[in-house]
Formats: structure tokens, C-alpha cells, sequence
């Protein structure tokens, strides 16, 4: 992301700042099936298919052997990665009606756009993510599991940031009126903005309201927790409502020498909003 807000009340926010902290134990991807199995019919999410299961124990395998070596997350058991990564992006799906092309903004290694993806294989998504060493990370993952109409956009969003689509997603810490704005110029006028974010986020929407009001509406605010379990969430639905001014290119205050990799398609810049 752009910007990171320090006084955000993300369920997320403990992960930053934290050392480095190695699996003890990873499940083949059987053996995380399986356990998957029983953990989404405690949680509900007993609707996922087997096959879709057996795609998030890959992924599970993926991101924990890769923990080795990065962090990329400070959920090691399979317990913790299959609540509060698993359900907690999938959950996403009974709450709202998504919109597509949908991009996932901030994806980090691949949350919430990697477990959306294998629910809604024949949409598009993006992953767009800054650091380039989890943009490495990201392309393996597509590449082992032969993910379809999953592009990769290797940089930070910003207003400069054009890539047309009709829906954005995050999970990450930044303060909701910078996502709204850094998202004007790529978010096609009557698309949606999905913001997972933690219970305290009230003060963040009276200041969306304040400074971006003219641009978006909040049409769905949903207070949740996550099924069986006392993590509490909000998800906030955001529409545009009015075309923004695109912003000039070559005021963008850092270049544009980030990897665009949409599948062997180069993104050009100015595309209207």
C-alpha cells in the first residue's frame, strides 16, 4: 500500500514490526485436506467443494514452506491459517455480491485474492503488491497451482495506479479514505470498494465521508465475526458514485519502473476511469 495509518484498528495491524517465526509443523497437502475439512464444518464453511479444499491445502503448503525463509505471515498452524485466513476471506463471499475485474490491493501473499480466486475460478482478479520478493512469491503460487485469469501487478496503488476494474478488495492496515483515494482513478464509476477491516472503524469512515463523500457511497456496512470463534470484523462496501479528475502522469511522485505482469500483457498507463 501507498500509505499506512498507525492509528488503524485492523485485526492485522499486531502482524508488523514481529520477528521472523518458523512453522514447527507442516501438513502435506493430504493430510491439510483433510484437517481442512473438519475445520470448515466447525466454521462454517461446509459448502466448500473437496476440490476447492484440496486447492487451499496446496496453497497452506505453499506459504508455509515459503515461511521458511520469509515472513510473510505470523500464522503458522494450520488451525490459525484455516480461520483466520481461510474462512476469513471466504466468509467475504456470503456477506456481499463481488464485483469483477476485482483487485486485490495490498495482496501481501495472497490475501484475500489467492482463496477468492480458487472460489471463482473463471473471474478475473489482480494481485497488486509492492514488495517484489512476495510478487515472486505470488507468480510461483499461480504457476504450481495453474491458476487461470489471475494477473500479477507488481507495484504500490496510488491515484497514478489505472488499471480498469470494477471491484477492489484489501485486507490490509492502511486508513480507509487513503484506500478510497488512492483507488479513484482505477475503480470504474459504479463499482465497489470492499474494505475487511476490524470493529473500531467508525472513526475512519465519519473522515471518509469527509474528504472523499463526493466520490463514494457506503452501502454496505456488515458487523461480523468469524463463525465460531470471537474474532470480530466489519466489512465496508463502498461504491463510486462520481467520475474523479485522472491525475497527470508525470506528477506521479516516484517512477514507473515496477514488473506489470498480467500473463505476458503489458499495462498501459491512462487507461479512463
Amino acid at each position: 500500500m501507498a500509505h499506512k495509518n498507525r492509528t488503524n484498528h485492523s485485526p492485522l495491524k499486531g502482524r508488523q514490526g514481529k520477528t521472523h517465526k518458523k512453522p514447527l509443523q507442516i501438513y502435506n497437502a493430504f493430510e491439510a485436506e483433510d484437517r481442512l475439512r473438519d475445520l470448515f464444518q466447525n466454521h462454517g464453511m461446509g459448502h466448500i467443494s473437496h476440490d476447492q479444499r484440496k486447492q487451499l491445502a496446496e496453497f497452506y503448503v505453499l506459504l508455509m514452506e515459503n515461511q521458511k525463509t520469509e515472513n510473510f505471515t505470523r500464522l503458522l498452524s494450520l488451525k490459525d491459517v484455516g480461520i483466520r485466513h481461510f474462512v476469513d476471506c471466504l466468509i467475504i463471499a456470503q456477506l456481499t455480491e463481488l464485483k469483477f475485474p476485482l483487485v486485490d490491493v495490498g495482496t501481501g501473499p495472497g490475501f484475500p485474492g489467492i482463496p477468492l480466486k480458487i472460489l471463482y475460478p473463471d473471474q478475473k482478479i489482480i494481485l497488486a503488491e509492492g514488495v517484489q520478493r512476495r510478487v515472486e512469491f505470488l507468480k510461483r503460487v499461480r504457476e504450481t497451482m495453474h491458476l487461470q485469469k489471475l494477473d500479477i501487478i507488481g507495484r504500490n496503488v496510488n491515484p497514478w495506479f489505472m488499471y480498469p476494474v470494477q471491484g477492489v478488495i484489501t485486507r490490509a492496515v492502511e486508513d480507509v479514505r487513503n484506500t478510497l483515494k488512492n483507488v479513484l482513478s482505477c475503480l470504474q464509476t459504479g463499482g465497489r470498494v470492499y474494505l475487511m477491516k476490524g470493529p473500531n472503524v467508525d472513526p475512519e469512515i465519519k473522515t471518509a465521508q469527509e474528504e472523499v463523500g463526493e466520490f463514494y457511497k457506503l452501502v454496505e456496512d456488515h458487523a461480523y465475526s468469524l463463525p465460531h470463534t470471537t474474532h470480530e470484523r466489519r466489512l465496508l462496501v463502498y461504491e463510486k458514485i462520481k467520475m474523479a479528475p485522472l491525475p497527470s502522469i508525470d506528477d506521479e511522485p516516484w517512477p514507473q519502473e515496477e514488473l506489470f505482469d498480467n500473463q505476458n500483457l503489458r499495462f498501459k498507463k491512462g487507461a479512463a476511469t
